[in-house]
């Protein structure tokens, strides 16, 4: 029995041993453990630790404005009051935004779309939920946000263009990166930030947006920021200011003088370049595009018959008419084909082989020369001119005056237009006919395959008003900028001059009884050609059924009207080209307005005021507010 008690004794004592050395080494691996965490892995684990207490959240920098030559602002920003879910935050999504909408109602009916975005983005991506709003209703979300787990409230920006219409052509807009083009750039893909899509906002993106920056937050467990650590986080760098060559108020006065017309207007410094007035109306609002224009404003833009969207003064392409016998002129006096005196008869029209080509007058302008040609804008004068002078001669001087050219102004390639200048082997290539000299006379008044905008319109009269090789810029040019001469005659020039003085000044004119008492700018005077582009000929069926005249035709079937010049006409330092769509003339049309842009000019004289310096507008701001 002893026996037994001890064995059950000694058996006891191994298990406790056993136990016990079993629990030794738990106690010693628990231990070492412990070491191994806190003392020696205790760097990795702090810095563990302190990426899920502080987190960096992306800022968007400020863009840069666009400012006019004045230092006006033409696209700027201000607070955008906005919210976003960040789905991973949020949980079940629906419910996250049905409890918003009860706070926010204007979501309803945006809800499906809003989930079918969230489903779309990568869950720790924020989607924007509501933007714009006002600060009331912004407040009172703020208050809920303990209910509201997954909603981020922000204060952004927004770009804004304070004069919307008036400059939307020339600004352009900025909307949300597409898909395509943010690619897996973090700061296109934020929800909040846009980039240019359009004219200056586009062709300057690069200047504009900046650089973005990061902001370091203390989060708790749920992700919600408990404080912001600005100390450590790196700054966003605002983009840079953009000045422009546009002047604001010449601008307006373009705008207003083209009213609702589908029309363009372009005027130039002829001294540098600089472009003052880029016009096309009718305008739309820019600001529409910023925040997502709905698909029947857009649609209502879209079809509008007079192409709101469409920048008709860099991209619109237009027969030059009767604007183009300046070059004519030139041309014909360089290479001695006829002399100033020279007098031609018009009997109101010429016969070549089996077709009869009219002058505008049809009873004829009798024996002209030059300057009364110019003036009373002969068409069978310059019929005769090109003639002598071929297609190739032609072709050389209005390659030379600006024709055909795809100018750099600061816009990118699909907001300007080259235009055409036609050449025999261009018809054999596109038409597979060969040139004839009928189509040499239709070239000499600037008709048939010849095409210009209203851009190349305005260097073209520059050119001839200064015979320097001027090129259009949308950006400052620094004083004592000097284009080269194009090695025109001093004696021609001053003839072509005379000429356009003859339209705008002296009775007969094409312009003379529509732009009096002239120029209304003191003595100054201007120089100028007026021009009707023929859109539709009206066939003897139609005159049997009354068609009479261009007021007889559907609005789409009148012709263009034209006008450009230049002032003051003995010094000239501004050069203007305006079209109107449909105008029925130049006359009519487009000498008034080209005359209201030339007298603000003039009795202003932007060229010479006292600019802001260049220096000064680009000057990055640090965002305030």
């Amino acid at each position: 029995m002893r026996r037994d008690k001890q064995e059950f004794q000694a058996q006891f004592n191994r298990r406790v041993m056993l136990i016990g050395g079993a629990g030794a080494l738990m106690f010693a691996g628990l231990t070492g453990r412990l070491y191994t965490l806190q003392i020696l892995e205790q760097e990795r684990y702090r810095t563990l630790s302190d990426s899920n207490q502080f987190s960096f959240r992306l800022q968007p920098p400020e863009r840069g404005r666009i400012l006019d030559r004045f230092g006006e602002p033409l696209a700027e920003n201000r607070d955008n009051y906005r919210l976003f879910i960040v789905p991973e935050q949020a949980g079940n999504a629906e419910q996250a935004l049905e409890r918003l909408a009860q706070h926010l109602p204007s979501i309803e009916p945006r809800m499906e779309r809003l989930l079918a975005q969230i489903a779309r983005a990568p869950r720790f991506q924020p989607v924007t939920v509501a933007e714009d709003l006002d600060w009331e209703t912004f407040a009172r979300i703020n208050l809920h946000l303990p209910e509201l787990p997954g909603i981020v409230p922000d204060v952004g920006e927004v770009r804004t263009y304070p004069h919307a219409h008036v400059m939307s052509h020339v600004t352009g807009y900025v909307q949300v990166a597409s898909v395509e083009a943010a690619q897996n750039d973090r700061l296109l893909l934020h929800p909040g930030f846009r980039i240019g899509r359009a004219g200056a906002e586009i062709a300057n993106e690069t200047a504009l947006r900046g650089a973005a920056g990061q902001l370091k937050v203390e989060v708790n467990a749920f992700g919600r920021v408990i404080r912001e650590l600005p100390e450590q986080s790196i700054p966003a760098r605002a983009g840079d200011d953009v000045a422009l060559s546009i002047d604001l108020r010449a601008q307006r006065v373009a705008m207003q003088a083209l009213a609702q017309e589908a029309a363009a207007a372009v005027a130039l410094d002829v001294t540098n370049g600089e472009i003052l007035v880029l016009a096309s109306t009718p305008g739309f609002d820019p600001n529409a595009f910023v925040l997502g224009i709905g698909q029947e404003e857009f649609n209502a833009l879209n079809t509008n018959e007079r192409r709101p969207l469409f920048n008709k003064a860099t991209t619109g392409l237009y027969a030059p008419a009767s604007t183009i016998k300046g070059v004519i002129s030139m041309a014909a006096l360089e290479h001695g084909v006829i002399s100033p005196t020279e007098r031609i008869h018009c009997s109101g029209s010429v016969l070549l082989g089996d077709r009869r080509f009219h002058c505008w007058r049809r009873e004829g302008h009798g024996h002209v020369h030059m300057h009364d040609a110019m003036k009373v804008s002969c068409d069978t004068y310059y019929y005769e001119v090109a003639r002598r002078l071929g297609i190739d001669r032609i072709r050389e001087m209005a390659e030379r005056c600006g024709l055909g050219q795809l100018f750099d102004i600061g816009l990118p390639i699909p907001e300007r237009a080259s235009g055409l200048v036609p050449s025999p082997a261009w018809k054999r290539a596109r038409r597979g006919q060969p040139w004839t000299t009928g189509d040499t006379y239709n070239t000499g008044i600037g008709q048939g395959y010849l095409l210009a905008s209203p851009l190349q319109l305005a260097v073209m009269t520059a050119r001839v008003a200064t015979g320097r090789a001027v090129m259009p810029t949308l950006a400052r040019r620094p004083e004592g900028f000097a284009f080269d001469p194009l090695g025109f005659s001093d004696a021609h020039v001053a003839a072509v001059h005379q000429a356009m003085h003859g339209v705008v000044n002296e009775p007969g004119g094409t312009a003379y009884w529509t732009l009096q008492p002239g120029l209304g700018a003191g003595d100054a005077q201007m120089c100028g050609k007026t021009g009707t582009a023929q859109v539709y000929s009206i066939t003897p069926e139609e005159r049997a059924r009354g068609v009479r005249d261009q007021e007889d035709l559907p609005w789409r079937m009148r012709n263009h009207g034209l006008f450009v010049g230049y002032a003051p006409s003995d010094n000239p330092r501004y050069a203007v080209s305006v079209v109107v769509e449909h105008g029925m003339g130049g006359t009519r049309s487009a000498a008034r307005p080209a005359r209201d842009i030339l007298r603000d000019l003039v009795l202003r004289d932007p060229a010479a005021s006292r600019l802001a310096p260049v220096a000064d507008l680009a000057r990055p701001r640090a965002r305030g507010g």
